[in-house]
This record gives C-alpha cells, sequence and structure tokens, in this order.
C-alpha cells in the first residue's frame, strides 16, 4: 500500500488544520491507520490511531483537540487538528498497520508559530 499525506502548513497557535493521507493498494478498509509525527533532534512519535471498525486511541498530548477518522469508501484517513501549539509543530506521517507490516507515507509538515 502506497500513503500519500497532506494538509500540512504554517499557522499560528490556536488555529486548525486538517491533514489527509490518501492511500492506494487493496483493502484500505482492513488496515489499522495512524498519525505519527517527527519534531526536529526528536524521535517519532504516536499521534492517534483508528483501527478497521473505527475504534480510536490518541496520545495524551493530543486529547482533546485531535480527532482521527477513516473514509473508507475512499480510501482516505484524515487528522482533525484544533486549538494547535508550537509544541504540536514537526513533519507528520500517516501509518497503515495490517499483518503486523507497517508502510509509512512521506511526511507533511506543520510548523505552528507562538
Amino acid at each position: 500500500v502506497q500513503l500519500q499525506a497532506s494538509g500540512g502548513g504554517l499557522v499560528q497557535a490556536g488555529d486548525s488544520l486538517r491533514l489527509s493521507c490518501v492511500t492506494s493498494g487493496p483493502a484500505f478498509d482492513s488496515y489499522a491507520m495512524g498519525w505519527y509525527r517527527q519534531a526536529p533532534g526528536n524521535e517519532r512519535e504516536f499521534v492517534a490511531r483508528i483501527l478497521s471498525r473505527g475504534v480510536t486511541n490518541y496520545a495524551d498530548s493530543v486529547k482533546g483537540r485531535f480527532t482521527i477518522s477513516r473514509d473508507n469508501s475512499n480510501d482516505t484517513l484524515y487528522l482533525q487538528m484544533n486549538s494547535l501549539k508550537p509544541e504540536d509543530t514537526g513533519v507528520y506521517y500517516c501509518n497503515a498497520r495490517r499483518l503486523a507490516v507497517d508502510y509509512w507515507g512521506q511526511g507533511t509538515q506543520v510548523t505552528v508559530s507562538s
């Protein structure tokens, strides 16, 4: 499966962004999908995940501000990010996981200025 993330940009603290990840390949609805991010000098960290049946979980740092969703009819993953903070800055990667195999997109840059 191939993943193409988009929707990043430069925003101010308190603003919102919506990231999208379009996938190609069969059986999108069978994959657990997620978002991760990586700030300069830091390791990649988990942000949010949505299972094939729609169950979600979030990193504590984004709970109540970010919402992950998926559209299985369009093979697309979303991340709605509200009340953005400077510490949300980083490259955001979408992830697909099935049968213990991970697939990664190329990432989209999110920069939040204070």
